[in-house]
């Protein structure tokens, strides 16, 4: 809303994006995929709440940046855009696909990390979907995201397996 003030009221040159949840290389380790990965990884329980149906939209971090390039350059003064992956998954199957990934990807693990899943008590207020609109991305600037969701999870779980150092190194100082 102070953005919008400051466009409105002194004709401050704006642009406003809101997205969906990213996912991707170098996401902090607290984060639900980066977490799910790591469970698989030392044998411990995923936690997952309720019974994991709660929905997000995810949105892979480059198609974020290609997408906030393209707001910074070509997006209408005042305006604001919503930047959204088109992939909305319930976290249970989000676990489930990385804990199938996984053991694909590690099978000297043992497979079966699915048996790792523990359903937890939900929190408090948990919202049972987030997603967004961004038919004005597609619309306005032509842009959608690149990446399916399949394709970007697998490269994502990739990367961890191979940066495990900068997962502990980014876990200590945390």
């Amino acid at each position: 809303m102070l953005v919008r003030a400051y466009h409105h009221t002194y004709g401050l040159n704006t642009v406003i994006t809101n997205c969906s949840n990213n996912y991707g290389p170098f996401q902090f380790p607290e984060k639900l995929i980066p977490v799910v990965i790591q469970s698989v990884l030392a044998r411990k329980a995923i936690p997952v709440y309720g019974q994991g149906l709660n929905v997000r939209d995810w949105l892979y971090v480059r198609d974020h940046a290609e997408a906030l390039w393209l707001v910074l350059t070509r997006g209408r003064s005042g305006e604001t855009y919503n930047i959204g992956g088109h992939n909305e998954w319930a976290n249970l199957h989000i676990v489930q696909l990385i804990c199938d990934t996984v053991d694909e990807f590690a099978p000297q693990l043992g497979g079966q990390s699915r048996q790792l899943i523990a359903f937890v008590k939900d929190r408090p207020g948990h919202d049972l979907r987030y997603a967004i609109d961004a038919s004005k991305m597609q619309q306005e600037l032509g842009w959608t995201p690149a990446h399916k969701f399949e394709d970007g999870i697998r490269e994502t779980i990739r990367w961890y397996l191979d940066h495990q150092a900068w997962i502990q190194t980014v876990s200590r100082k945390a």
